[in-house]
C-alpha cells in the first residue's frame, strides 16, 4: 500500500472512531443526566409522601405546600412543622423509597427548629431488595417520639453516584467494548506502521547492498579482463597493479561479508565478552594510529583531549576498539571536506566519558532518535554517496548497552554531531 493511501485509510478510520466516542460520551452524559432526573424527581415524590403521611398519622388535616428542598444533590430536608414520630417515619421513608425501586443507604436526621440542633438521626443500609437498619426491632420500638409541632427531617444519600452508575452498567460495558477497541485499533496501526518502516528498512538496505557490492565486482570484473590480455604479461608494473586492485577490491568484498554476517552475532542475547583491563586513552590513541592513512586521505584532522589520569575499564576490548573504529568512520565519512574530528574523555564519579565531535553534515532532529536502529540510515532519496549499510551505530549501541553503559547524540543540521558514549568503570 502507497504511503499516502494509507495515510488516507488511518486519517479516516481515526475520525470514524473519534466521531463514535464523540456520540458515545453524549449519550453516556444524557443517560446519567436522565437518570439523575428521575432519581430526584422519584426521591422528592417519595419524600413529599413520607411528609403526608406524617400529617396524617398526626391527624394534622394541614396541607403542605412545597416541603421537600434538595439542599445538594445528595441532601434534602422536609419542612413538617409538627410531631414526628422517629418510628413511624424511618418506616415510611424505607416502604416510599422501596416502591419506586430506590434500595439506597439512606440517613436520615431530625431537627429542632426552636433550639436549632440535631436531636435525633440513624442510618439506615440497602441491600439489592431491602432496607436493613443498624438498629434491631426490638430496639426499634423505643425510638423516641418528638411531641412538639417545631420538627423537621433532613435525608442524606452518601451513596447516591455510585447508585446512578450502577444504573448505566449497560453503557458502562458498552464503552468499555469501545475503548477496548479503539486500544486495538491503536495497536494495530502501531504494527502497520511498524511492518511499513521495515519494508522500507529492507528495501534501502538492499538497495545500499547492491550498490556496495556493484562496485567491487565491477572493479574486479574490469580487472580480470585486462589480465586475461597476453601482452599485460609484457609490462609486470600494469600486472601488479591489477592484481592488487583485485586483491584490495576482494578484502573490501570480504569486509562487506564480515559486515553482513556481524547481523547474526548481533541477534544473539547470550553474547559473550571477553573483558579485561582497558586503559581508554591508550586504546583511542591506537585507534588512531591504525587508520592514520586514511586520515591522510581524506585530510582529516584529529584533536584529542584526553583525561590527564589514565582511566582503566573492565571491558571487550575488540568491541571497544571497533566501536571506536565506527564512530571514526562516521565522523570522516559524513564530513564533506577537510574533516575535523574532536574527541574527548573525562573521568566521572562512577565511569568514564568518551565523545567524539565532528565538524561534519550533522543529523535532522527527527533522525536523531532512529539512527541507532538496525539498517537505518537517514533518507536522502536514492542517492547513494555514502558508503554503509546502516550497521555501524546500530553495533555501537549493542556494545555499550552490552557494557552496561550508554550512548547519545547531539547533532544539528550543518553544524557537526556529538557522540557521548558512558562506561562504567569496574
Amino acid at each position: 500500500m502507497r504511503s499516502h493511501s494509507l495515510r488516507l485509510v488511518i486519517w479516516l478510520a481515526t475520525v470514524a472512531l473519534a466521531g463514535i466516542v464523540i456520540i458515545q460520551i453524549l449519550w453516556l452524559d444524557k443517560a446519567f443526566r436522565f437518570k439523575e432526573k428521575q432519581t430526584d424527581s422519584s426521591i422528592f415524590i417519595a419524600l413529599k409522601n413520607v411528609a403526608e403521611k406524617l400529617l396524617m398519622y398526626n391527624d394534622n388535616p394541614s396541607t403542605l405546600v412545597n416541603p421537600v428542598k434538595q439542599v445538594a444533590s445528595n441532601y434534602y430536608t422536609v419542612m413538617i412543622n409538627d410531631v414526628i414520630d422517629a418510628k413511624f417515619l424511618e418506616m415510611s421513608l424505607k416502604n416510599e423509597l422501596e416502591q419506586r425501586g430506590l434500595f439506597l443507604d439512606f440517613e436520615y436526621v431530625i431537627y429542632d427548629c426552636s433550639g436549632n440542633k440535631l436531636v435525633y438521626g440513624n442510618y439506615i443500609e440497602a441491600e439489592k431488595n431491602a432496607f436493613k437498619s443498624k438498629i434491631n426491632n426490638s430496639t426499634l420500638a423505643s425510638l423516641p417520639n418528638f411531641n412538639h409541632d417545631n420538627y423537621y427531617f433532613g435525608v442524606f444519600f452518601p451513596k447516591r453516584s455510585e447508585y446512578l452508575l450502577g444504573q448505566l452498567d449497560v453503557w458502562i460495558f458498552t464503552s468499555v467494548i469501545l475503548l477496548g477497541i479503539i486500544v486495538f485499533f491503536a495497536y494495530a496501526v502501531w504494527v502497520l506502521l511498524q511492518q511499513k518502516r521495515l519494508s522500507e528498512v529492507q528495501r534501502d538496505f538492499i538497495n545500499n547492498m547492491t550498490h556496495e557490492f556493484k562496485t567491487p565486482i565491477s572493479t574486479i570484473a574490469i580487472s580480470c579482463e585486462v589480465l586475461l590480455k597476453p601482452e599485460i604479461i609484457k609490462t609486470p608494473e600494469r600486472l601488479l597493479n591489477y592484481a592488487t586492485i583485485i586483491q584490495n577490491e576482494n578484502n573490501r568484498l570480504k569486509k562487506q561479508v564480515e559486515n553482513v554476517l556481524q547481523l547474526a552475532t548481533f541477534e544473539k542475547k547470550d553474547l559473550h565478552l571477553n573483558k579485561e583491563a582497558i586503559n581508554i586513552n591508550d586504546l583511542i590513541r591506537k585507534v588512531i594510529k591504525n587508520i592514520d592513512a586514511n586520515l591522510k586521505n581524506t585530510n582529516t584532522q584529529v584533536v584529542l583531549h584526553l583525561s590527564e589520569k589514565p582511566v582503566v575499564v573492565n571491558a571487550d576490548s575488540m568491541h571497544i576498539t571497533n566501536l571506536m573504529y565506527n564512530l571514526l568512520d562516521n565522523a570522516i565519512k559524513y564530513s564533506k571536506e577537510n574533516p575535523m574530528i574532536t574527541i574527548y574523555t573525562e573521568n566521572k564519579k562512577n565511569g568514564i566519558l568518551i565523545s567524539v565531535e565532528d565538524n561534519g553534515i550533522g543529523i535532522p532532529k527527527n533522525a536523531q532518535k532512529q539512527i541507532f536502529q538496525k539498517f537505518y540510515r537517514v533518507p536522502k532519496g536514492d542517492i547513494y554517496d555514502i558508503k554503509g549499510y546502516g550497521l555501524g551505530l546500530s553495533y555501537v549501541k549493542i556494545m555499550i548497552e552490552a557494557h552496561k553503559g550508554n550512548i547519545r547524540v547531539e547533532s544539528e543540521e550543518g553544524k557537526g554531531s556529538k557522540f557521548i558514549v558512558e562506561l562504567p568503570v569496574s
